[in-house]
């Protein structure tokens, strides 16, 4: 494993500080990124699946390749934009047809969504590995059949060589492969931040402003659902104490039992808009619509400025991603379809 297509960089600290911030954070359940990459390989890989360089550079090809949808136009990164912070930057996401999301749903990051307990906002895939089968299927995403994609995989002969290379002479290129294939290269999409180094004892690396705002996080409640690594990525009730004030935009209500899945805030503020139906565009106006839904209390203005200045230590180093060459298609590969 090399470091090169894992991380473009992992932040350097010095010993534990004895800062009683640090333990107050983790007394509320904040976790930091490993230290080393073979730390965070471990925390993100999946033993059923290994992380190999071979797979996570055919996962990318795969991720940014349009000829995964049924129009030829749509791909992974075409919602789940590496250079919009992992998002489409719209309210509901778009797909076949130009279609919008017709539950009014907004496009997640995939920016460290390896450490989602769960996947999607109903939570109802358990991995990227089973998560990455839905949207190429979803009629109003990429709309495309199980069939058409696995036959425009084969017909392509250079993909078919990488995955041979990835998985082995005998593969069968089905499409639990592909998605599982895309599903590692998403894996290595972790993002380490100064909020990391601070957890693990560099006092240095967070401004007294943000770590002003990293107390009231802590003190006034959100690290109860935004906590972990991800800080968030569990699922929990939504709008317990009071309506979340567009909860009418869209017919989304969470899983079975109402529970949905809370949003990672690395990388927030590069992320909005917010919240499952993108209604909410300003970071201050989210702290403050989640203190009166989830809390039951008015953040000031003065507070949720705080706490928007500590998000913004969320936003992470990304991976260095060169936009691939894709391999060219065949006579034998099944042409767009736009209907």
């Amino acid at each position: 494993m090399k470091k090169a297509f894992l991380l473009a960089s992992i932040i350097s600290v010095g010993a534990v500080a004895n800062n009683p911030l640090i333990k107050q954070a983790t007394d509320a359940g904040l976790k930091p990124l490993p230290k080393s990459e073979a730390e965070i390989l471990k925390l993100v890989d999946n033993t059923k699946n290994p992380i190999t360089k071979a797979k996570v550079e055919l996962g990318k090809k795969l991720y940014f390749d349009p000829r995964l949808s049924k129009s030829g136009l749509i791909s992974c990164n075409t919602c789940h934009n590496l250079a919009l912070g992992g998002v489409d930057g719209v309210e509901a996401a778009i797909g076949h047809k130009w279609t919008a999301n017709p539950h009014h749903l907004n496009s997640p990051t995939v920016y460290n969504s390896v450490f989602n307990q769960r996947q999607f906002w109903d939570g109802r895939s358990p991995d990227l590995e089973d998560q990455a089968q839905g949207p190429i299927q979803a009629a109003p995403e990429m709309a495309a059949p199980k069939e058409l994609i696995v036959g425009r995989i084969n017909s392509i002969p250079q993909y078919v060589s990488e995955f041979k290379e990835a998985y082995g002479k005998d593969v069968k290129i089905d499409f639990k492969k592909i998605a599982d294939t895309i599903a590692t290269f998403e894996r290595t999409l972790v993002t380490p931040s100064r909020y990391d180094a601070f957890l693990s004892g560099d006092e240095k690396s967070l401004t007294k402003e943000e770590q002003e705002g990293l107390k009231l996080f802590i003190d006034k409640g959100c690290a109860s659902c935004h906590n972990g690594v991800a800080l968030g990525g569990g699922m929990q009730p939504f709008d317990t104490n009071k309506k979340y004030k567009y909860k009418n935009v869209g017919d989304f209500k969470g899983d079975k039992n109402g529970m949905v899945r809370v949003p990672t805030l690395r990388n927030i503020e590069e992320t909005a808009p917010y919240f499952h139906n993108g209604k909410i565009w300003s970071l201050k106006e989210a702290v403050q619509e989640m203190g009166t839904t989830q809390l039951s209390i008015k953040i000031s203005e003065k507070d949720a400025n705080k706490i928007v200045t500590f998000l913004k230590s969320l936003t992470g180093k990304k991976p260095n991603i060169q936009y691939p060459t894709l391999p060219p298609s065949t006579e034998k590969t099944a042409k767009p379809d736009i209907k």
